[in-house]
């Protein structure tokens, strides 16, 4: 069993793999503050509450965007199951990872992941959108190259920085309010924030591929994928597990490198 864990700056998503089927996935917040200790007690019981245990682990995976927790849930792993998580990066992707990029060890783990995952199931060029607590357009080109792409601002993020600027304006359920005119207050910040995330990203899409000069599958990834890109024009596809699905990948072509 292939334990794959990608921490992000909100959320922390963790599956299992068996095989290349991804049995069971967990979404649990994410705790700069977690010791490595915290971390495998906070592990564990997820694990029990599907029949299984830490001895079923086999092997892991781990893409982090929070440097403080990439040290302590690799050391969580190893308390816990006795494996050595793979880290991924731009060197551990190896021959999945192809960077036309002038520093291809700044670029995250998470964005490493998505373009791995993304080639893999959707072939070249690809451009993903990963709708996180950033929302991250990731772009590979038609030789399979990673070129670059866009980091913004994400959904929650903004909303959460509009209504702690704005007194009179509380914190809503990020649901689709099914019409762009709000006939009231929670309609129309649902509108704005739903329907202002779709276009957005839908106008950066366009940036992109009008710079590309040719047309290529949209890949929605990220906890409000499902939510985002039912309104977008741009988007082809929603893979809410890539960034998981790079991590299984990542590992495997370490295992067969030796590493």
């Amino acid at each position: 069993m292939l334990l794959v864990i990608d921490v992000g700056n909100t959320q922390t998503a963790i599956g299992v793999y068996e095989g290349e089927s991804l049995d069971r996935m967990w979404r649990v917040a994410t705790n700069r503050d977690h010791t490595a200790d915290e971390l495998r007690v906070k592990l564990l019981p997820l694990l029990q509450s599907e029949n299984l245990q830490a001895s079923d682990i086999t092997g892991a995976a781990l893409a982090s965007v929070v440097p403080q927790l990439t040290g302590a849930w690799t050391r969580a792993v190893q308390d816990l199951a006795g494996v050595r998580a793979v880290v991924c990066s731009a060197k551990t992707a190896g021959s999945l990872f192809d960077a036309d990029y002038p520093n291809p060890r700044e670029i995250g783990s998470d964005r490493v992941a998505d373009a791995v995952a993304a080639r893999e199931l959707f072939g070249s060029p690809v451009i993903v959108v990963d709708f996180g607590t950033a929302t991250n357009i990731e772009v590979v080109d038609k030789q399979g190259r990673f070129l670059g792409g866009i980091i913004a601002p994400g959904v929650q993020t903004g909303a959460s920085a509009l209504f702690s600027h704005a007194t009179r304006l509380a914190a809503i359920d990020l649901i689709d309010p099914h019409h762009a005119i709000g006939r009231n207050t929670e309609e129309a910040l649902q509108a704005g924030i739903v329907y202002g995330e779709a276009d957005r990203a839908d106008g950066l899409v366009r940036r992109v591929v009008e710079e590309l000069g040719y047309d290529a599958p949209v890949v929605a990834t990220g906890g409000l994928a499902p939510l985002i890109a039912g309104h977008s024009r741009t988007i082809t596809a929603v893979q809410p597990d890539l960034t998981l699905v790079g991590l299984r990948l990542v590992y495997a072509e370490c295992t067969k490198a030796g590493n």
